[in-house]
């Protein structure tokens, strides 16, 4: 019979699942600090195990963030595709409901925002990062694709160009005024009446109709 005392490690490890104590160590930390506040070793201790147990996971700190940002491009995914459900009502109100979806993760979820955009990690950092980007993405590529359909053929612009041009309005907006976060910035109206009114604007621009 061994009377030896389990380590810290082994303690931690056993507790639980460490790759998703570790990853929600480090979403903490990211809310706390932001995204580069903290070491590989403080998300270690935060989860309660020692500073060798998460290279049982994960190579380094980015890996982890990796990790981190993956989860929430999934769950950004899944948000994007509610809002747009399949193109109900009609295809206009469902990419405005897109919009919606975009600030509300970012106000729900400001850890995985951080992690996802302002890490700094490189998009091809691994395969199932850059796929979970990609698909997340993909939602609003397909809406516009499906938008850009109702005008005429010779009035159609790019459905990447416009994809990324309402990505880029969402971002901004979600950045700067529609975080959940320290960072949000005041604004004299909600972020989601900024957005709706600028992509009524860009829409309108470009010859879609709109309800009355």
């Amino acid at each position: 019979m061994s009377w030896k005392r389990p380590d810290r490690e082994e303690r931690g490890y056993h507790h639980g699942n460490l790759r998703e104590a570790l990853i929600k160590a480090a979403r903490e930390l990211i809310k706390e600090k932001g995204p580069a506040g903290f070491t590989f070793a403080d998300a270690a201790r935060s989860a309660g195990v020692s500073a060798a147990a998460p290279y049982r996971h994960f190579r380094d700190r980015d890996a982890l963030l990796a990790d981190v940002a993956r989860e929430g491009f999934q769950r950004f995914e899944a948000m994007l595709s509610t809002g747009w459900a399949g193109g109900k009502p009609d295809p206009v109100t469902a990419f405005h409901n897109i919009g919606r979806a975009y600030l509300a993760f970012a106000r729900a979820e400001p850890a995985y925002y951080a992690a996802m955009f302002e890490s700094g990690l490189p998009p091809d950092l691994n395969v199932e990062l850059r796929a979970a980007g990609d698909r997340a993405f993909g939602v609003l590529r397909t809406a516009a694709e499906t938008l850009v359909g109702l005008l005429p053929a010779g009035k159609r612009p790019p459905a990447l160009m416009m994809s990324l041009h309402i990505w880029s309005l969402s971002h901004g907006i979600a950045s700067l005024f529609g975080r959940g976060d320290a960072g949000r910035r005041s604004l004299p109206m909600t972020a989601d009446e900024l957005l709706e009114s600028a992509m009524l604007i860009y829409l309108q621009g470009l010859g879609f109709p709109q309800k009355a």
